[in-house]
Order: C-alpha cells, then structure tokens, then sequence
C-alpha cells in the first residue's frame, strides 16, 4: 500500500519560534510619528483583532496593512507590555 502522508506547512508560526518587533517610524508621514509592529504570528482576520485592540488600549487610530500594525502616535511601551502578555518574544527596536 501506498502511503498517503505528505508534508504540511502551516502559514501561523509558532508562539515560540517568533520574535514580534515594536518600532517607531516618521518616513514618508511629515514627521509624524507611527508606532509599528512587525513579525506577529497572525494573518488575516486575528491580525485585524489585534490591531484593533492594541488602538483601542493607546486610545489611537491606525491601520494594518501587509502584516504590519501601524498606531499612531509613539505607544511603544504600552504595545510592548501589552503583547508580552500574549506570550511572544517581543523586542522594541529604534530608538
């Protein structure tokens, strides 16, 4: 008989193996400051939970657009303390 087991990759990375970035950026904003989040293991939909609840807790608007969280405004550390709490590596980088 022939075996029907084939390799599966799954697209949501493992809590553990990612590293979630908070930085600050103001290219191409007029000088206005974005706080932006990089490499969170959700896509689609809980990628939009997400952003919705990380603005709602800096009490800021945003947006999320190809995987990247965009809050305006520099909220760093309430970002940084609030996805620790999800239990990823989270790493602030920047300045």
């Amino acid at each position: 008989m022939k075996s029907n087991s084939r390799q599966v990759y799954s697209t949501h990375a493992p809590a553990s193996d990612a590293r979630v970035r908070v930085g600050r950026e103001t290219k191409g904003r007029r000088g206005k400051g974005v706080t932006v989040v990089t490499g969170v293991p959700l896509r689609g939909d809980a990628l939009k939970q997400l952003g919705k609840t990380l603005k709602q807790q800096c009490g800021s608007g945003g947006t999320v657009k190809d995987g990247v969280i965009e809050i305006q405004g520099d909220h760093r550390d309430k970002v940084v303390a609030a996805l620790s709490g999800y239990g990823w590596d989270v790493k602030r980088s920047g300045g």
